[in-house]
């Protein structure tokens, strides 16, 4: 039943998500800009003395990658909080439906979405000849790393949004998460060039250890030990936020 349910819930959002063309345009135009405008920006970065790829290019791939999911996630509770007004969560829980896909159903849309960003983000990487990883499994398992933070945030986008009730302060807290978050990771810089304190905050930041699980398996020297614990951090950051958010909403629907 949960399955099932979420199957069919993730299928509707999926259809009203491709009936609006120019969101999917300007979605999946947004990280390309990104991996363009800033490999060029930070190209120089490349030849400072012990830099772990051959150009700036490679080394941001997966930090785009990551900020794409993370800025697309982070406003997910948008979007069910504009449900939650029009009454129709109401009416989905008088149904029979599984009462965690009502949740993990949305979860899993916005995750796949930017996952399909990312796909195309890796597509144009090809074709600008960076030096990717192009067997099956590491570009598979890199994806899995970013879905899986995707599916993180957007269950905390969720939460959040049940809390405050409103988009607007939830707009204030997505940004306020997101771009600090990005920052403290090496996503745009190896964690060795950066000042103590951040690198401190690096350690027990999850979008540091998706960034480097999806680096180590699509760009340089695959490591599938150093996948397999940054891998671990993200999933299990995964599923306390879902397990909160899906707490959060089940007490508000009481």
């Amino acid at each position: 039943m949960f399955a099932s349910d979420t199957y069919h819930l993730f299928m509707k959002y999926m259809r009203i998500t491709w009936r609006m063309p120019m969101w999917t345009l300007f979605g999946l135009a947004q990280p390309l800009i990104w991996l363009i405008i800033f490999s060029d920006l930070f190209s120089e970065m490349a030849k400072l003395q012990g830099w772990p790829t051959t150009s700036y290019a490679n080394f941001f791939l997966p930090g785009v990658m990551v900020m794409t999911v993370l800025f697309g996630s982070a406003w997910a509770g948008v979007s069910l909080l504009r449900e939650v007004n029009f009454g129709t969560v109401d009416k989905m829980m008088v149904t029979p439906i599984h009462r965690g896909a009502v949740l993990f159903s949305r979860v899993l849309h916005s995750a796949a979405t930017v996952i399909i960003q990312c796909v195309v983000l890796l597509i144009m990487a090809f074709i600008m000849d960076l030096d990717l990883n192009l067997s099956v499994l590491p570009l598979a398992a890199g994806l899995v790393a970013v879905l899986t933070l995707g599916i993180g945030f957007a269950s905390l986008s969720n939460g959040i949004a049940i809390v405050l009730r409103r988009e607007e302060p939830l707009v204030v807290v997505g940004n306020f998460m997101t771009l600090p978050l990005m920052f403290f990771s090496s996503a745009m810089m190896p964690v060795k060039y950066m000042p103590d304190w951040i690198q401190w905050c690096a350690v027990v930041n999850p979008i540091n250890y998706a960034v480097e699980a999806s680096r180590t398996m699509l760009v340089g020297k695959q490591d599938w030990v150093a996948f397999g614990q940054g891998y671990a951090i993200v999933f299990g950051f995964a599923v306390v936020a879902f397990m909160w958010a899906n707490f959060t909403f089940m007490k508000s629907r009481q």
